[in-house]
């Protein structure tokens, strides 16, 4: 079992003892198309029949996310999930952070889920939170989202028009009053069975699901 600890880096304005992350507000809704998504099924890795369940809430924009997605996250597939001991899922929990990057993004991400499922989802995104990046912020780049899309055979059209017309945001928003009801304050937030992780690292979280299994 590893014992490398992947510390989140940095601490935003805002940040807390509990979470380090980025602190939840408010968005505005700013409307949605007539075709709007109204569900999806949420995206998730791992054996339905897992005995543990990680659940986790981002927002793109946020960096301790994208620290999370690139360090953390990575390890709990190879060490849990691709053992058959932990069934992954990611929520959406638009702060918002940055409007393209907390609303547009996470919708063109539910566009490649809805057209090519959650294999191709997690793909999306964790190349999203690797090449999306520069100088520790989200940069957005309409190609990006087309190259990423065409590698994972969902249409780029299509993914680029539900990041910029909110045909996902309904589900976004869901997500988001979900993670509210859980008492989610920041992103990341890390549940272990239902457990909120006062520290969303890799010990932390290994040392929760070692304790479950």
């Amino acid at each position: 079992m590893p014992t490398r600890r992947a510390l989140l880096a940095g601490v935003s304005a805002g940040a807390t003892a509990a979470i380090a992350g980025c602190l939840g507000g408010g968005g505005a809704d700013e409307g949605t198309p007539a075709d709007a998504v109204e569900s999806l099924p949420t995206p998730v890795q791992g054996a339905d029949d897992a005995p543990v369940t990680v659940a986790v809430f981002e927002d793109f924009a946020c960096p301790h996310c994208r620290t999370f997605a690139v360090d953390v996250h990575p390890q709990l597939v190879d060490e849990y999930v691709d053992s058959g001991d932990v069934r992954y899922e990611h929520h959406d929990f638009p702060i918002p952070v940055d409007d393209r990057w907390s609303w547009e993004v996470p919708g063109a991400a539910r566009a490649v889920q809805d057209a090519v499922g959650d294999e191709a989802f997690f793909t999306f995104t964790q190349r999203l939170f690797e090449e999306g990046w520069s100088d520790g912020s989200p940069t957005y780049s309409e190609s990006l989202l087309r190259d990423l899309a065409g590698a994972v055979d969902a249409d780029p059209d299509t993914v680029v028009a539900a990041a910029s017309d909110g045909r996902y945001r309904p589900v976004l928003e869901a997500d988001r009053e979900a993670g509210l009801d859980r008492g989610v304050q920041g992103t990341p937030s890390v549940f272990v069975d239902g457990t909120l992780i006062d520290r969303p690292d890799y010990a932390t979280i290994s040392s929760a699901i070692d304790d479950e299994l």
